[in-house]
């Protein structure tokens, strides 16, 4: 299965059932586990002039800053380790496979995949679908990482808020899997001209 990407300390040797809320006016997230403990948060970072959100753990320390990359045609987001945005502290990127997509495929390319010849991780799926899959980047592989669906609630009617279950595999980073469900959300969501450019990818 997949290493720690971000840490160890975010893997678990047995699956693990994460609640979804994404607060709908802000776009920022809560994940929280069976037990209702927040354990992530995506918010927005402060002073920022550029599309940056900062995902922090149940106590409210960085773990990585996703950055989205501007003028780009394929939608990338790159992440970084804590809440730096420096080159040296990247950890991956993530972009479309491509420009023109009925359904939202990403590719996610890990640091040290310089070339980006085929990608670390997938991720096909859909917000507006409720669901959402993680799996390997191999071509030869179906090792799904991880798998999102709808959890309709009371709450998410009364509040405007929508809910998801992610169930997160054994010795999958789960960190990882969060920043990954949060940049397909805000890709889902961006439409597909309003940030598109003639920049690179």
């Amino acid at each position: 299965m997949a290493q720690a990407i971000i840490s160890p300390h975010f893997c678990s040797p047995y699956p693990v059932d994460l609640g979804i809320v994404r607060q709908v006016l802000s776009g920022n997230f809560s994940v929280k586990d069976v037990n209702g403990n927040t354990v992530f948060k995506v918010k927005g970072a402060f002073l920022s002039l550029r599309e940056r959100r900062v995902l922090v753990d149940g106590a409210g320390n960085p773990i990585v800053t996703l950055q989205k990359k501007l003028l780009s045609t394929h939608h990338r987001w790159e992440v970084y380790r804590g809440d730096s945005t420096d080159s040296g502290n990247l950890v991956f990127s993530v972009k479309k496979s491509s420009v023109v997509q009925l359904k939202t495929k990403l590719h996610v390319f890990l640091a040290n995949n310089k070339g980006e010849y085929a990608p670390d991780f997938k991720v096909k799926g859909s917000w507006f679908e409720q669901s959402c899959v993680v799996y390997s980047g191999k071509s030869k592989s179906s090792n799904i990482f991880a798998e999102m669906h709808k959890k309709h609630t009371v709450t998410s009617v009364l509040f405007g808020k929508n809910n998801f279950v992610v169930t997160v595999y054994p010795g999958v980073d789960q960190a990882l899997i969060v920043a990954l469900i949060f940049i397909l959300n805000e890709i889902n969501f961006s439409g597909s001209g309003s940030n598109s450019g003639s920049g690179g990818d």
